[in-house]
């Protein structure tokens, strides 16, 4: 899938300009050179905003499953991080009987927003203690303009963040309504750091990496947690780091399963993307996600 169109009137979106856009997103953050070079590729600045809108994350989109499904309890809760206290939302069944499995839900670089909190409502139906952190806690929280959100990550202290999650992996492996099992899933930004937690953190017990930066071939035998980790086919900036990755894996003998989905963008799972969403591809990478946290946390 390296061309696509939403309706007649909308401008044809390409590969090239996909690489653009993940260039801008993930390297420059320069928004007007971003423009500038998006206009030359789709024709004029009028379908260089309309394919940037198609591109980018849509705040305004409808969440799978409600924010006030009644199946589900949510919350905003806190808890404690070197350095001071980190914020997260909270999902659960209303049915569940006893301890559940506890999943971390990580975030891309625009922060904890409605769509994390959606995915993350999503997983808790499947039977589990959901907690989507905001990374951005003790940068103030992750603001409403993504813009604004996205640059905070330029900021941020990776290895405050590692030590961030391993505390969060603590927290979730002592509370009081999960079964002492933690996973984590991540996508983008997130997944990354689903791979560093999983380098750090001995008690996380399973690991789903969703198109994210691989760790250092060194750090690969710290890793005790089973891994799953997702790629998009069409996504040579995330994918140059595969084949190190799994050699590493092989070497150090983790227990890891590797799926690349062909024909398909970085960001194929976040269904608010209107240009880069693939259904079919993210049905999937979830159902096999679902399937690897009940195998390894129950």
């Amino acid at each position: 899938m390296t061309d696509q169109s939403n309706t007649e009137n909308s401008p044809r979106i390409t590969q090239e300009m996909i690489a653009l856009y993940d260039d801008y997103t993930h390297l420059s953050l320069d928004r007007r050179k971003f423009m500038n070079q998006l206009a030359r590729l789709a024709g004029s600045a009028t379908a260089a905003t309309t394919a940037a809108a198609m591109m980018a994350a849509d705040a305004q989109a409808e969440s799978m499953v409600s924010h006030a499904d009644p199946r589900l309890e949510t919350d905003t809760i806190r808890w404690g991080v070197p350095g001071g206290d980190m914020q997260g939302y909270w999902a659960r069944p209303v049915d569940a009987q006893g301890p559940l499995p506890s999943v971390i839900v990580v975030h891309e670089n625009r922060g904890l927003n409605e769509h994390i909190r959606d995915v993350a409502r999503r997983v808790a139906l499947e039977g589990f203690n959901a907690l989507a952190p905001d990374f951005l806690s003790l940068q103030g929280g992750t603001p409403d303009d993504e813009l604004a959100a996205r640059g905070m990550f330029r900021d941020l202290d990776p290895h405050q963040t590692t030590k961030s999650g391993v505390a969060t992996v603590m927290f979730l492996k002592d509370h009081r309504l999960g079964n002492g099992k933690v996973g984590a899933m991540g996508f983008c930004w997130g997944g990354g750091t689903v791979n560093q937690i999983a380098v750090n953190a001995e008690g996380l017990d399973a690991g789903v990496a969703y198109y994210g930066a691989q760790p250092a071939v060194s750090d690969v035998p710290n890793i005790k947690a089973r891994m799953l980790l997702h790629y998009a086919g069409l996504d040579g900036r995330i994918n140059a780091g595969i084949e190190p990755f799994r050699q590493a894996l092989d070497a150090a003998g983790v227990d890891y399963a590797l799926h690349v989905y062909e024909g398909v963008n970085h960001a194929f799972n976040n269904d608010t993307s209107e240009a880069r969403y693939d259904p079919e591809a993210a049905d999937l990478a979830f159902m096999r996600t679902i399937d690897f946290f009940n195998e390894s946390l129950r």
